[in-house]
């Protein structure tokens, strides 16, 4: 009888995950496996190619526009993925110390631009940065300082897009911050406090050893999300130097749908998933142990 029970459950239970294992095999395993296939072959865009081998993948080492955007996204990573983190957890801090409607009205203004597309975000700070009418050049005129063409140098090109990238996906860090200092115990400040314990203290000894597993997701997230850009660089790139702010994205983009070079840009597509992959869990794997360290 319990034999039957537990066939009957395994039937139930195929048989709701069923749809979900079809999906995510149609949306996500079968591409992966035919991205694989395909960057081992000097396939277009559309239609099948000859095997190859690994000369797609042999050619990247010596490929100038790889290796550029390969540099221009460990620099991107590193201008947004760590200080857009602790930025939202330095906001969140300040907005959980508010309360009624304040607080909400403040964290709707962090999160508002969160739920902007990419085309309207480029407008905003389009209009902000352009170096012929952007407002913060007419406020270095005022000022006496000279104007920078942000989006056409490759100094101030990354720098400025990381700044954006920070402003508009910070809300959802924010929230998530702020969701874990909420489930903190004021029973466990109360106590600190008894025990005289300021400000500084509370925050090193509890505030941060319990954020910390919540630091380490905003972190993958973050540089899951920042490995992959393209929106930004693409838009911002308009009219200026597009081969000089190419990212890996970016690069993928121009290989399949501007060369036609389908092989290619499947070989390129694989490096960045396995980068993705391999820097995720190592990043993930590593603030975890440091965070269970530091407790």
């Amino acid at each position: 009888m319990m034999l039957r029970n537990r066939r009957s459950e395994a039937i139930v239970a195929l048989v709701l995950i069923a749809p979900f294992v079809a999906i995510y095999g149609l949306v996500f395993i079968y591409p992966t496996i035919k991205l694989f296939m395909i960057s081992f072959t000097d396939a277009p865009l559309i239609g099948d190619g000859n095997y190859v081998g690994f000369e797609n993948y042999a050619r990247l080492p010596g490929d100038r526009r790889f290796g550029t955007s390969l540099w221009n996204t460990a620099y991107f990573v590193l201008l947004t993925v760590v200080p857009g983190t602790f930025i939202a957890f330095a906001i969140a801090l300040g907005v959980n110390r508010l309360s009624g409607r304040l607080q909400a009205m403040v964290l709707a203004l962090f999160f508002l631009p969160y739920i902007l597309p990419v085309s309207v975000v480029y407008l905003i700070w389009d209009w902000t940065l352009n170096f012929q009418f952007g407002i913060a050049m007419h406020i270095f005129d005022l000022v006496g300082l000279g104007r920078i063409p942000v989006f056409k140098s490759s100094t101030w090109f990354m720098p400025a897009v990381g700044v954006i990238t920070i402003w508009w996906t910070a809300g959802f860090s924010i929230l998530l911050f702020l969701a874990g200092l909420r489930a903190i115990p004021a029973e466990i400040y109360e106590a600190a406090a008894l025990d005289n314990a300021g400000r500084w203290a509370a925050f090193s000894r509890i505030t941060w050893p319990l954020m910390w597993p919540i630091t380490a997701l905003v972190l993958t997230i973050q540089l899951i999300s920042q490995l992959k850009i393209f929106d930004q660089v693409y838009l911002f790139s308009t009219g200026g130097r597009p081969n000089d702010n190419l990212v890996l994205v970016y690069y993928v983009f121009q290989r399949a749908f501007q060369s036609d070079q389908g092989g290619r840009a499947a070989a390129i597509a694989v490096v960045l998933f396995l980068i993705v992959i391999i820097v995720s869990v190592l990043n993930f794997q590593l603030t975890r142990l440091s965070g269970s360290r530091d407790r």
